[in-house]
């Protein structure tokens, strides 16, 4: 019984000094406050090079490029330090209205309806509309796109001048996607059979995709880059001053030259195209560090997620057995709630939702935790309670008899006996975490397909990195599986 108790404890150490160690550890994501501070944080999404993008070289996880180095500028001249958050482009905005930063820098194009929830800077760069298209394809002209399929990135501009187009061109069929390497990957797979994009990325994409082309769309209005900032935000006219000082003393022009003027990824080959998949990995040898750096991340957030999810679905399934009719509506209800929601829903909640119900700015990592914990338990809830009526009935009406509280029987006697029966199931839901984990890369934790997928944006490639971050993904889950098998048979030998 000893060895139990001091297992079951040696858990509850360890996720209380992980909370701990990623509550220390993710204080760098916090966003500071508008004023008062000596500190500008600012919001991303890094994967749209040249303007915002990761350094993977040396498996370093520097977030640099065009729009990273004006912000550096500005922060310099206006005598702050800058701090750098990452998320998905169509979290952007949200993460503006929850105050986790004070201003985005994204390539963001100030739109109309943008604008009456956010505020903007002046234009500091303006870019044009492409569209990229199989090489051949002859794809020019908006007209030219009558009866096709179309994708765009989801919450861009481009997605906003796409359906203007679609209205004026009849049979454009609309698909918005995540990021701009899986609208240019189903654009080769030939699901879709052009893309509206950015000229200064598409630039990149054709380099390193010989099969593909792109052709200026002509503008019909003015459009361009500038830095959003919350409602109402103070920060607009310093920014706005800077922003034509460094125009005017050609710092902007330097820059433009610096990022626009070459290929900002790493060379790719001019070798023509080959059929099939043509998968080359030694693109990839290079980044495989900063892809491998995801690893300890994602365990340490299946390890916190196991056990905290543990220890609260079993409260969970204590409640439910109990008797107590209101405890074991409440555990039902809230196990009917987080298994009747998506996950990704859920996590979405907690992270943007904390921040303006309770003023406490919770960081990407622990939001994630958080959520899982609270999803798992509800899951592990079920399984715990099947596992505890399993048990004989003849083990607690034997303890009763000899006088032993309800609550010493249940920890000595009847948990240590289900969760030996209920281990495998366990496993499963652990293993399920560990792949679910995935989910927090779109609110801008840097896991393992985080890291490829940064990868696949700098390479302007997909399969390969996806590949590799797919296989880690194996590897562990094996390792996993023959551990946890291993400690089952251990178990059985003592019966």
């Amino acid at each position: 019984m000893k060895k139990k108790k001091v297992w079951l404890l040696t858990i509850l150490v360890v996720a209380v000094v992980g909370i701990s160690i990623i509550t220390g550890h993710n204080n760098s994501l916090k966003a500071a406050s508008p004023l008062g501070k000596d500190t500008l944080t600012m919001i991303t999404s890094p994967d749209y090079p040249p303007y915002e993008f990761y350094d993977t070289k040396g498996g370093d996880r520097q977030i640099v490029g065009f729009d990273i180095d004006i912000a550096k500028t500005l922060a310099e001249k206006l005598g702050f330090k800058l701090q750098i958050m990452e998320s998905d482009f169509n979290g952007l905005i949200p993460a503006l209205q929850a105050n986790r930063a004070d201003f985005v820098m994204a390539g963001m194009t100030p739109t109309p309806e943008r604008q009456k929830n956010i505020d903007f800077s002046i234009i500091y760069y303006e870019a044009k509309d492409t569209i990229v298209a199989p090489k051949g394809s002859n794809l020019k002209q908006p007209q030219d796109l009558s009866g096709k399929k179309v994708g765009v990135q989801l919450g861009t501009i481009q997605e906003q001048n796409a359906q203007k187009i679609a209205k004026k061109v009849a049979g454009i069929q609309l698909k918005q996607l995540n990021k701009v390497p899986e609208v240019v990957q189903e654009i080769k797979s030939g699901r879709i059979d052009a893309a509206i994009v950015e000229d200064t990325v598409a630039k990149g994409f054709a380099q390193a995709n010989p099969d593909l082309e792109f052709n200026t769309i002509p503008s019909e209005e003015a459009s361009g880059s500038a830095i959003a900032f919350p409602k109402g935000s103070s920060f607009v006219e310093p920014f706005n001053k800077v922003l034509q000082q460094i125009k005017g003393d050609g710092t902007l022009n330097k820059l433009v030259a610096k990022w626009f003027s070459q290929n900002t990824a790493n060379p790719v080959s001019s070798t023509p195209a080959k059929g099939g998949l043509n998968l080359d990995f030694t693109r990839i040898l290079p980044d495989i560090p900063f892809i491998l750096r995801g690893i300890p991340l994602t365990l340490l957030f299946t390890l916190l997620s196991v056990s905290l999810g543990l220890i609260w679905g079993t409260i969970l399934s204590l409640l439910k057995i109990l008797g107590i009719k209101p405890l074991t509506w409440v555990a039902n209800a809230y196990t009917s709630i987080f298994r009747g929601t998506p996950l990704l829903l859920q996590l979405a909640l907690v992270y943007y939702a904390t921040p303006q119900l309770t003023g406490y700015d919770i960081s990407a990592l622990q939001a994630g935790v958080l959520t899982f914990t609270l999803n798992s338990g509800a899951y592990m809830s079920e399984t715990i309670r099947g596992g505890i009526q399993a048990v004989d009935k003849g083990q607690s009406e034997a303890a009763m008899s000899m006088g032993v509280p309800y609550w010493l029987m249940m920890w000595d006697v009847i948990l240590p006996q289900a969760l030996k029966n209920i281990l495998p199931a366990l496993v499963n839901e652990t293993i399920g975490l560990l792949k679910d984990s995935a989910l927090v890369s779109t609110i801008g934790v840097v896991e393992i397909l985080r890291s490829a997928q940064i990868v696949g944006a700098n390479k302007y490639i997909y399969f390969e990195p996806l590949l590799f971050a797919g296989l880690i993904y194996y590897v562990l889950v094996m390792g996993m599986t023959l551990s946890a098998s291993a400690l089952e048979r251990r178990l059985r030998q003592s019966e």
